[in-house]
């Protein structure tokens, strides 16, 4: 098979070029902590010359077991696929989870694996993996079960920083805090929107500062504030200054949901219709509402002027 590739189901699995090395996990924002597994794939795939690839899941289970109440996610599947594409994984197999999957009894799951795979020749997760029936498997049992089935079992130690584990749980609840140097930072990238721009009401060009607009409702919504960020249009290579706000603009409004409204430091901007992307670099203020158009203008230039010397200092 034509690789890079995505799959849905494991019989879509055929012709490889060599033996299998896999990274099982959800993998939610492939940040710092899930590299540390991925890559120990990747890596010894390409050392033996083999095929690298990753098993996730999709829908995540809590939106099959509670799903009046499920984990808010940093990324959508089809970002995440293309996340672990860019770190080197040669295959992502993207597979349905639901009560029936979530059914296999633990001790039965490394040999079902290799009888879905033949090739596979290792498997690698992180220490705290849980697997099976009600999560009853954990990697002492998939060391067992794997060495029956013919398979290497590689388990990652979990990465830290600041003395605490690096988890998609952590970096969920900074970003609804708003801290976005620390998500980069737990992530390994900047934290990007993308979207259409969309036509607005243009009361930003009437107070000075035309924006970009981006009806952009991610699961796992940020703190509502002011941000500075860079942007680019979709398919340029070039990054250009600029802030933005994230919420429900109360000076203006009542009642919409959430709008990313982009203005650039730099240029004009892009038209509505186009594509851009946008990562989030530093945390400026919360939105707030203010008492007159002319304040809330007011505030605006502090945040550029803001945003400007965050950018001359690097």
């Amino acid at each position: 098979m034509k690789l890079p590739a995505t799959v849905d189901r494991f019989e879509e699995v055929s012709q490889l070029a060599g033996p299998l090395h896999l990274a099982i996990g959800m993998f939610d924002g492939v940040h710092l902590g899930h590299m540390a597994v991925i890559e120990s794939a990747v890596f010894s795939a390409a050392r033996t010359g083999g095929v690298s690839a990753v098993l996730t899941f999709d829908p995540h289970p809590s939106q099959v077991f509670r799903p009046e109440n499920p984990t808010r996610l940093l990324l959508p599947i089809r970002r995440k696929c293309g996340r672990l594409h860019a770190a080197g994984v040669d295959l992502v197999i993207r597979k349905n989870f639901d009560r029936a999957y979530a059914s296999l009894e633990a001790a039965d799951f490394a040999a079902r694996l290799k009888a879905h795979l033949p090739l596979l020749q290792a498997v690698y997760v992180g220490e705290n993996f849980r697997f099976g029936r009600a999560r009853a498997g954990d990697v002492s049992l998939l060391l067992e079960t794997g060495r029956a089935a013919g398979l290497d079992v590689i388990s990652v130690p979990r990465l830290r920083l600041n003395g605490l584990p690096i988890s998609s749980t952590r970096i969920r609840e900074e970003l609804q805090l708003g801290a976005i140097d620390r998500v980069n930072e737990l992530l390994g990238y900047n934290y990007m929107a993308e979207g259409t721009v969309a036509e607005g009401a243009a009361l930003g060009r009437t107070i000075g500062f035309p924006t970009m607009n981006l009806p952009w409702q991610p699961d796992c919504l940020p703190c509502f504030g002011v941000y500075s960020v860079r942007y680019r249009q979709a398919g340029q290579p070039d990054w250009i200054p600029a802030i933005a706000n994230y919420g429900l603009r109360p000076t203006v409004t009542a009642g919409e949901p959430p709008l990313l409204e982009v203005h650039a430091l730099e240029g004009d901007g892009v038209e509505p219709g186009k594509d851009i992307e946008v990562e989030w670099l530093h945390f400026l203020r919360a939105e707030r509402k203010f008492n007159s158009i002319e304040a809330l203008r007011e505030q605006i230039t502090a945040d550029v002027e803001v945003a400007q010397r965050l950018l001359r200092d690097g």
